[in-house]
């Protein structure tokens, strides 16, 4: 698929213009960014970049939400708030709710509540600034579906997998795991028949986990 919009299960063209917007706007920092051999892993290095979610996970992740008539989500990391566009779209479509993000990077937090408020889905989203290890460990009650797309780490388990490990407990069974970034550690732990879930791997941004809780 390319890199420009799909045709979007989302029918409010004030939403699509904001995602269109953030898309054609995507660029790659010099280095390759956090992934690349010689980008900074710094997350605050990056505040101007947005490393998102590509749009065709996105439609995926709206109509999964539509699907389950989700209200209550959950996303790591916000960044510059390109998933928690679908998210927030999504949950609106569905009677309301919430979208609760998580972004380390002030200057990141400020343009996703910009881009939100754009696209008319600012109530839908509540984004929590801080370390999602922190911000995430008490969401309030189930949820229906969490995004784990975090920044890379150097050493030690992935962020990923740090996170999964907290908010798994707190998605509802029948709810969904998406992962952006395949890291090893949080392939195991989904994969592992005894953490509760069942995986696949899906051909979308190279490789996309999805996951359902099962038990």
């Amino acid at each position: 698929m390319s890199n420009d919009h799909p045709h979007s299960g989302i029918a409010d063209p004030r939403v699509t213009a904001v995602i269109e917007r953030l898309q054609a706007a995507r660029r790659r920092p010099a280095g390759g960014g956090p992934r690349g051999g010689s980008g900074s892993r710094d997350p605050h290095d990056h505040a101007e970049q947005g490393f998102s979610i590509h749009p065709e996970q996105g439609e995926l992740i709206y109509l999964l939400c539509r699907g389950l008539r989700a209200t209550r989500v959950a996303e790591f990391a916000t960044s510059i708030g390109m998933s928690t566009l679908y998210f927030a779209a999504a949950i609106r479509d569905n009677g309301g709710g919430t979208v609760i993000g998580s972004e380390i990077v002030p200057a990141k937090v400020a343009t996703a509540r910009r881009n939100l408020a754009d696209a008319g889905l600012a109530e839908y989203a509540e984004i929590r600034e801080g370390d999602a290890r922190q911000t995430l460990r008490d969401l309030g009650g189930p949820v229906d579906f969490i995004l784990i797309d975090g920044w890379p780490g150097s050493t030690g388990p992935s962020l990923a997998r740090q996170v999964i490990e907290i908010v798994a407990p707190q998605l509802r069974v029948g709810g969904y795991v998406m992962n952006d970034n395949a890291e090893t550690d949080f392939l195991e732990f989904v994969r592992d028949p005894e953490n509760g879930f069942v995986s696949i791997t899906l051909p979308l941004k190279g490789g996309t986990e999805l996951s359902l809780k099962v038990a």
